[in-house]
């Protein structure tokens, strides 16, 4: 890639684009949209996904692993908790389990298809894929106590009929959500950030394995792009796609709800569960990282897509269930948090499949097809259940 994508210079697609986006929200915001509408504010959506892409790589080369995935996954879970609040606040019963519905399918979707996508392109480059086993097992761990105590024991306790927590259950699960959730980045960002530094391969084997110490010259001053011969962007020039990627990403999450009537009608007409509503909003949400994720792979740079991917997960369950139970005081009707069996069985063998994918340190095309396979049997179970 050209050094040019780390300028950012004011006058390229980069910046028109997520400006025209956020002009197509304010423009679409709570009216009903005719088709030709619906297509264009598409189209503004898609181009801001890749405008977030771009801005994320600039903040990300110029703050350095794991600080880079971590501006991207945080901002992008703040914005996709706010549509949530936003869509059940407006929607009533018939949302009660969307939070549940998005969040799971946003645990999917990152942990075996970013994952898998990012093993599949780094193992084409190198024959394997290389990373820190270490920093990647404490994330898979994070993201299966988040899962297990938000999403299924609500299935399972008896204070409240069906699958909902009672209010001080309700809390707990929140408190220890945001209680990992901080610890996991202190982990990340502080006592252990090497753990989470990008791993050189060289010949297919991987350097570094186990020790602080073997984490590669230079690393911690390459982001989500390509940084190993591009000077760091200046302050100034990070500021500015620091703003961008906001209004990127608000764009994203507007424009998204502003099609959301339209998806929802569209899966009505079909007659497909109600579920796949939440499916579809996670998968536009997570576009920005799944790119940069691939992106990130293609550059030999894994462990950045693993951060991007089990992030993305711990950030959407931490941050998405302490907001969720604030959000009950003033809204009405049941929150159903807990998962039925099919999806408890996806996402044991999801935890269970990952486990052995992270423990060796590196992988292949198979632990890549194996993730890209899971995730195909969730949205398939979620279309044909």
């Amino acid at each position: 890639m050209s050094t040019a994508t780390h300028r950012s210079p004011l006058t390229d697609w980069t910046v028109l684009v997520p400006v025209v986006a956020l002009i197509a929200l304010v423009l679409s915001w709570g009216r009903d949209l005719p088709g030709f509408a619906v297509a264009l504010v598409a189209v503004c959506l898609a181009g801001a996904v890749l405008a977030a892409v771009h801005h994320a790589e600039v903040v990300a080369h110029r703050v350095g692993e794991p600080f880079g995935s971590l501006v991207l996954a945080v901002a992008v879970t703040v914005i996709e908790v706010a549509l949530i609040v936003t869509l059940m606040a407006d929607g009533g019963d018939k949302t009660a389990s969307l939070a549940r519905d998005t969040v799971f399918a946003a645990v999917m979707i990152t942990c075996n298809g970013i994952v898998g996508l990012s093993l599949l392109v780094g193992a084409l480059r190198n024959r394997v894929a290389v990373f820190n086993a270490e920093g990647s097992g404490a994330a898979l761990a994070t993201v299966a106590t988040l899962a297990v105590l938000s999403l299924v024991l609500p299935t399972f306790t008896t204070s409240k009929p069906g699958p909902e927590f009672s209010s001080a259950q309700l809390t707990f699960a929140a408190v220890a959500s945001l209680a990992l959730y901080g610890l996991f980045i202190a982990v990340q960002t502080v006592r252990h950030r090497d753990y989470f530094l990008p791993v050189e391969a060289h010949g297919g084997a991987r350097e570094g394995a186990g020790a602080p110490a073997g984490a590669p010259a230079g690393a911690e001053g390459d982001g989500i792009g390509d940084g190993d011969h591009a000077a760091p962007p200046t302050s100034r020039a990070a500021l500015v796609s620091l703003g961008l990627l906001l209004v990127a990403l608000i764009a994203v999450v507007g424009d998204a709800k502003a099609v959301s009537p339209t998806i929802e009608a569209g899966v009505a007409s079909a007659g497909l569960p109600n579920a796949v509503v939440g499916v579809i909003i996670a998968l536009l949400v997570l576009a920005p990282e799944t790119l940069a994720a691939v992106r990130a792979a293609r550059r030999g740079r894994v462990q950045t897509s693993l951060n991007l991917g089990y992030g993305s997960a711990i950030a959407s369950i931490g941050l998405t269930i302490p907001v969720i139970a604030l959000a009950t005081i003033w809204l009405s009707g049941p929150l159903l948090l807990g998962l039925g069996p099919i999806h408890m069985v996806l996402l044991a063998l999801t935890i269970v499949v990952s486990a052995l994918t992270i423990a060796p340190g590196r992988a292949t095309l198979l632990q890549g097809g194996v993730h890209l396979v899971l995730l195909a049997a969730y949205l398939f179970l979620a279309v044909s259940p």
